[in-house]
């Protein structure tokens, strides 16, 4: 027979793509952990606050707070069609004792939103570490290569030239602007904390017999035990689903980042100027034994795409929220949310892995400047004929002349550009003949790139990852 998991679709963000720290996150069972511990935050605050409740029962939570018979809450849930009575009735089960107090005071959504806010926080925890990673990696590809010369692309056709290592600073630009997004969103997550029904916090003030300051010390207790400092003062039953949408949104925007980081790899590996890693055994492909693939940035750039689309979701959510609330946005975000963290998780292990081994071909780089140099160069020849006594109008027509010849000689016999040897032949450009490789030094023609690339190492990009140095030196193997 086969095995049971090969019977059923399994998601490829979970089996085939994300870090066991991710999958973990949105596992069942660190939910169904986090909902036990919300349980047991609530009892030993209400307790703290007079309410009676034993140490013994608090005790009796704690022994069995992992302690899950998933069985048993299957079976509960397809008796009661109610996920949050299922466990309770499962933690009650193994916890005799302290079953009258479970839940005591509770809606459903004080476990479900407080465990997705966990969630939503100890994900971008795991997301953090790794965009810094990402950003160290392209920041020391950027120095490496400050100084090399490259064709710049403007409409994607040949323009001013600018060094390889400026052109990853475009991309860390980008990242940067996405790694000061995650952070905002992740210190700007609320605890939804002790709300009640309908967010009043009705339930608690009858147990509390009308103290409005137990009340609130119940709400700043559990808060702090579940590691927030804040909690939304407030709320409906739910936490607001616009919550949602900053969270998500920040990922989508990373999405289109890779994206384009992925997709400029791709137009450089068709170049053949840049390439991603390729292992010593890797097919690229099964009828063209020669090709080498940029499959990880086509990976990247495939996964995003479901990342940037994975936004709209919450925000329909947030939108057809009734009044205090309505169930429609629960099945949504058991998909949408995991889902883009997985997806975030996955391109940024894989952005991490290409960013480590790219690998640079400086000679075909300079092959290509050389086609297109001297074009760019004709300002320089005319300045420097100027220079030597020459008239600028008889210059420029005679560079026209010549330059028009040698693009036929490019586009319509497929020959190599030949102005320079057509300048050189040419009896009116004899005062600068002896300047003309000065003239056509690449490194003349990258402005103040190295210069902008140190500076923006230095300024910018150290400051930011200064806080994650400790985690620095994790490498990514890609299984797949």
């Amino acid at each position: 027979d086969a095995p049971h998991c090969f019977l059923k679709y399994r998601s490829p963000l979970v089996s085939r793509y994300a870090s066991k720290e991710m999958a973990f996150n949105f596992s069942d069972r660190k939910k169904f952990t986090i909902w036990r511990t919300l349980w047991i935050y609530l009892a030993k605050s209400e307790k703290e606050l007079g309410l009676p409740i034993t140490d013994a029962q608090v005790s009796e939570m704690e022994a069995h707070v992992e302690d899950i018979d998933f069985a048993m809450a299957a079976e509960e849930e397809r008796k009661l069609r109610h996920d949050v009575m299922a466990h309770v009735h499962t933690f009650a089960n193994c916890c005799p004792t302290a079953a009258p107090i479970i839940h005591l005071g509770a809606t459903s959504c004080y476990v479900g939103d407080n465990t997705d806010l966990i969630m939503l926080r100890d994900g971008f925890d795991i997301l953090l570490p790794k965009l810094a990673r990402v950003i160290d990696r392209l920041a020391n590809f950027a120095d490496k290569y400050a100084d090399l010369p490259t064709l710049g692309f403007t409409h994607y056709q040949p323009a001013q030239l600018t060094t390889v290592g400026k052109r990853a600073c475009l991309w860390l630009q980008d990242l940067l602007m996405d790694i000061r997004n995650l952070q905002r969103a992740r210190e700007d997550l609320r605890f939804r904390g002790v709300k009640g029904t309908t967010g009043t916090q009705a339930s608690f003030l009858q147990l509390f017999q009308g103290d409005h300051d137990k009340v609130e010390q119940l709400d700043k207790m559990v808060t702090e035990m579940a590691g927030f400092k804040k909690s939304y003062l407030v709320t409906g039953q739910t936490y607001s689903r616009k919550v949602d949408i900053d969270s998500l949104s920040v990922l989508a925007s990373l999405g289109a980042t890779v994206h384009k980081i992925c997709t400029d790899i791709r137009l450089l590996a068709n170049l053949k100027e840049i390439e991603e890693p390729f292992e010593k055994e890797q097919i690229g492909s099964s009828a063209m034994p020669y090709k080498r693939n940029p499959m990880r940035a086509e990976r990247c750039c495939s996964l995003a795409r479901h990342l940037v689309a994975l936004v709209s979701d919450p925000l329909q959510t947030a939108s057809v929220q009734w009044l205090e609330r309505t169930l429609d946005d629960s099945a949504n975000r058991r998909i949408s949310l995991p889902e883009s963290f997985l997806t975030a998780d996955i391109i940024l292990s894989t952005l991490q892995n290409i960013t480590e081994g790219l690998v640079v071909y400086p000679k075909v780089i300079e092959r290509h400047i050389r086609h297109e140099l001297p074009f760019m160069a004709t300002e320089n020849i005319i300045m420097a004929m100027v220079k030597a006594g020459g008239n600028r109008q008889d210059c420029h027509e005679k560079i026209r002349v010549l330059s028009q010849q040698a693009a036929a000689v490019v586009k319509q016999e497929g020959g190599d550009n030949d102005l320079l040897a057509r300048v050189q032949a040419d009896p009116y450009f004899t005062p600068i003949l002896n300047q003309l490789d000065d003239l056509l030094d690449p490194k003349t023609f990258i402005g103040r790139a190295p210069q902008q690339v140190a500076r923006f190492l230095t300024e910018e990009v150290k400051p930011v990852l200064e806080p994650y140095k400790s985690k620095m030196d994790v490498k990514i193997e890609l299984e797949l």
